[in-house]
């Protein structure tokens, strides 16, 4: 499920990217409210994959996927150039984010329960007495 949050926050990061394109230094009120949404968006869904993968790995993915997703639909979308070194980078950036996703391994912070409410979760807790 980590992947799946972790496709989507990369969905808003590029939705944020590009709707900052169309602000106009935050003069068109439109495309400002669509990426105060998308930025809140995407760290939302990056803040529930990093629950359990590990923060280098999803950050890493986060931007790399955000980044060639711009600039596709940039490209698409703004009429921006695309050359052959701009496409390489792209393929090495996409070689990259599947390496990490290959190399993940499950952290531990997924297997650990949450502490209990008022109970103290730091490592050398004492318990607490009444």
């Amino acid at each position: 499920m980590a992947w799946i949050h972790l496709l989507v926050a990369a969905a808003f990061e590029v939705v944020f990217a590009l709707a900052t394109n169309a602000t106009h230094g935050f003069t068109e009120l439109g495309p400002s409210l669509l990426t105060a949404a998308a930025a809140a968006g995407g760290i939302f869904f990056l803040s529930l994959a990093l629950r359990t993968l590990d923060v280098g790995v999803g950050y890493t993915v986060w931007t790399g996927i955000g980044s060639v997703g711009t600039v596709v639909l940039g490209t698409l979308i703004f009429d921006e150039e695309m050359n052959a070194g701009k496409a390489v980078a792209f393929v090495l950036i996409i070689g990259g984010v599947l390496g990490l996703k290959l190399a993940d391994r499950p952290s531990s912070r997924a297997a650990s329960p949450a502490p209990a409410a008022g109970s103290p979760s730091g490592p050398g807790s004492a318990p607490v007495s009444a």
